[in-house]
């Protein structure tokens, strides 16, 4: 059974079921749900295991549901990094009576993938597609979690979100950051650039402006000065399929127009950062968008699938993709 994750976002408990699935690339949303569920189960014991853990001993899991807790406590399963081959696993768990809460995380998992579709078919199980935040939903965070702050201008909103990359995981840290910081509760947008150190990535954003202007000579120039920090990648990554998916919004408008409807962007382009948007979004059409965008996506994918890879390097490859895309 499919279960919606905004609904849930607002109340955990409307999911009837002992055993769920929580999948996607959404990693900030499936912890804010785990943080839930120990809320929820604070007198519960929690036992984590991993898929590997639990192939290689697959009586582990049943070892654990048969024993019971010495401190006479149910118990609450977390089992991670989950995929097909453990479509067996559920396959028995869900013929059998289990009273306690027994969820599955994974990352994501496409249409065909048969562990998610058994979640989503049987009426005994629970699934829980948490996909990546829109820029919308990103803000209503914001908004809600310093609904108390005076200051939350369009501008500061704007400015957490870009530092943000449109990741749940570093919206939260960097709100939990402003809380702790901004104790009276007023925000100043000079103070709040300082927090959020803003101009970390400004050598980046260099090298990424270049690339999406096609500026093989600067771009190549770029990339033998920049350092590029690897820790950083996904959020790299995240500030270039950012400013391609506001390009996208613009995809069918006249280039007489285009200044004027970048103005009712929201959230709207910083003004100092208005000229190369203008300039790049001329460049990119629909077809060159969803192209790199895929490729983003692919790199996406290696990273998540492969430790022994050169990221640097693979990064770096995309970078000179995505300037050839913009001069093709």
């Amino acid at each position: 059974m499919i279960f919606k994750s905004y609904i849930l976002e607002d109340n955990l408990n409307k999911i009837n079921k002992n055993i769920i699935l929580f999948y996607g690339e959404n990693l900030g949303l499936k912890n804010e749900f785990k943080d839930k569920i120990k809320r929820l189960n604070q007198n519960s014991e929690i036992l984590s295991f991993n898929q590997e853990e639990i192939i290689n001993n697959k009586s582990l899991i049943f070892n654990e549901i048969n024993n019971i807790s010495l401190f006479n406590k149910e118990k609450v399963y977390f089992i991670e990094q989950v995929n097909d081959k453990l479509l067996s696993l559920v396959e028995e768990l869900n013929e059998i009576s289990i009273n306690e809460k027994i969820y599955f995380f994974s990352d994501v998992l496409d249409k065909k993938s048969k562990v998610r579709n058994y979640f989503e078919k049987s009426e005994k199980l629970g699934a829980v597609a948490c996909y990546a935040d829109t820029e919308l939903g990103i803000k209503k965070i914001i908004t809600k979690k310093l609904s108390g702050f005076t200051g939350l201008t369009s501008q500061n909103i704007n400015m957490i979100i870009e530092n943000s990359g449109l990741n749940r995981a570093k919206v939260i840290n960097e709100i939990e950051k402003i809380i702790i910081f901004f104790q009276d509760k007023v925000l100043e947008t000079k103070k709040l650039e300082n927090l959020l150190d803003v101009k970390v990535n400004e050598d980046f954003n260099l090298l990424k402006d270049q690339a999406l202007m096609g500026n093989k000579l600067k771009t190549n120039k770029l990339l033998g000065d920049t350092v590029i920090d690897v820790e950083k990648i996904n959020l790299y990554l995240n500030l270039i399929n950012q400013r391609l998916k506001r390009f996208r919004e613009l995809k069918r408008l006249d280039n007489m127009v285009l200044e004027k409807e970048i103005d009712n962007l929201k959230p709207p382009i910083f003004w100092k950062d208005k000229p190369n948007f203008i300039s790049q979004a001329r460049i990119w059409s629909k077809d060159k968008i969803q192209d790199i965008l895929k490729k983003t996506y692919e790199f996406e994918i290696k990273l998540k699938s492969s430790s022994i890879i050169n990221k640097e390097i693979l990064f770096k490859k995309l970078i000179l993709d995505v300037c050839v895309a913009a001069n093709s």
